[in-house]
């Protein structure tokens, strides 16, 4: 059995409500390293003079000034293999990102231990270790050192990174002067390519255009090949359960499930679609996080005008209505729903802007739009629906999306026979059919 490249044991993490702790530069360090002898022998100093002050002091700077604490982990105990490619997922505020912090070293457990074997290459948000003022190519160099890699080793990478990031024109640009995407390409690309031993993503590449996302997600499991572990939080659960064999479940700061990344992404889309079959998609909508230009309002699945809130009749047409807000005017605004059948795998895919009237450039405002399903259509079984919301090549306004169910039931007069028993298709169209008998020419002998 090989040793774990990863082990956590009963990992906790605390935050005090309401405390602002403020991050220091690499000068800041560098002068209070020089300055900590003299501030030791003034505290020394000071204790011996205010006595029962001093105590009392320090006793209460631990203290919340209201007390209020709040666990972002709580016991968290896990292993990961050399190799593994691991799914984590579960709601806004679960502790994913926390976990992956105390993974990369950028804060301290409350409680617990982490074991890491090998170098830890993350990408926890966009331009992770990049310097505004360095261009790319200087950037690639100082988040190779922040690695431990040497320069021969990031010299022997750089013309890959740079093709892969696909900066060749702007690599000697200062990365200020960079767009969202440029950084998110960049600085996942130095990640991917200095090969760490365990690196760590989180779900960042909702900021790269569609093509990027494919490439990215292609390369993790390149690494995962080639025995290097990665952990990827993900809300998105197709792209995660293509690429993850193993997942892992966060649910209110705790380990809640570990299995396959198939059962656990099940499990979790049936924790969640459970409110939207009895027609509380708001509470859905409400875990959305902001976004400066899309708010979603409201999401409702209608038959003949009215809330169908358990099932949906196949007889009927089905009506998707959904309202929303425009901050500021874009272009490229696109909203998309994905039919997922059993596996989470998509059946079909169908974009506003399939309509050959489709707006071009969305104005600020309020909107009402209405996605139909026409009769006879849907095959009699239940189907996950997945909803987003993107502007495209610039970012996803809705990064986990919402997921609601349709359980389709059988009212149609369209094939009776199978009424009494499962319907083995996805769909059931309304094809027609013409038989014509045949008539033989008959040749005496």
């Amino acid at each position: 059995m090989s040793t774990p490249v990863i082990k956590v044991e009963n990992l906790s993490k605390q935050y005090r409500i309401g405390e602002q702790v403020g991050y220091k530069t690499f000068r800041e360090s560098i002068v209070n390293a020089t300055r900590s002898p003299l501030n030791r022998l003034r505290k020394i100093l000071f204790k011996r003079d205010n006595g029962n002050n001093h105590i009392h002091h320090a006793l209460s700077s631990l203290q919340s000034p209201n007390g209020d604490t709040i666990w972002a982990l709580k016991n968290i105990s896990f292993e990961v293999k050399q190799g593994e490619l691991v799914g984590i997922i579960g709601r806004n505020g679960a502790g994913k990102s926390t976990l992956l912090k105390l993974l990369s070293k950028i804060t301290e457990p409350t409680t617990g231990r982490v074991e890491l074997r090998g170098r830890v290459g993350s990408l926890l948000e966009v331009g992770t270790g990049f310097h505004p003022e360095l261009t790319g190519h200087e950037n690639i160099y100082l988040y190779g050192a922040i690695l431990g890699m040497d320069r021969w080793e990031v010299t022997r990478k750089f013309d890959e990174i740079v093709a892969f990031a696909e900066l060749e024109k702007f690599i000697d640009t200062p990365v200020k002067r960079y767009s969202s995407g440029m950084y998110m390409r960049l600085a996942f690309a130095v990640a991917a390519h200095l090969e760490p031993e365990i690196l760590l993503v989180d779900e960042v590449l909702a900021v790269g255009d569609a093509a990027f996302q494919k490439k990215c997600i292609g390369k993790m499991g390149k690494v995962a090949k080639e025995g290097r572990t990665v952990l990827f939080v993900s809300h998105n659960m197709v792209t995660m359960r293509n690429i993850c064999d193993d997942a892992i479940w966060l649910k209110e700061g705790q380990l809640h499930k570990r299995g396959s990344s198939f059962e656990v992404a099940e499990l979790y889309l049936e924790e969640i679609t459970g409110t939207s079959q009895n027609g509380d998609i708001s509470a859905l909508i409400s875990q959305l996080p902001a976004d400066p230009t899309f708010r979603l309002e409201s999401l409702a699945v209608k038959q003949d005008g009215h809330p169908a809130n358990q099932t949906q009749a196949n007889g009927k047409p089905i009506e998707i209505e959904l309202t929303y807000e425009m901050f500021e005017s874009v272009s490229g605004f696109r909203i998309y729903f994905d039919f997922l059948d059993d596996n989470n795998d998509i059946l079909i895919r169908s974009y506003i802007d399939d309509n050959v009237d489709a707006i071009e450039v969305t104005q600020k405002g309020r909107y009402h739009s209405t996605f139909f399903i026409p009769a006879n259509f849907l095959a009699p079984r239940k189907y996950n629906l997945f909803f987003q919301a993107t502007i495209h090549n610039v970012r996803n306004c809705t990064p986990q999306g919402i997921v609601f169910s349709l359980n389709v039931i059988h009212t149609s007069p369209i094939n009776r026979a199978y009424v009494d028993e499962p319907f083995v298709a996805k769909f059931a169209p309304f094809l027609e059919w013409e038989t014509k008998p045949v008539k033989r020419n008959y040749i005496e002998r």
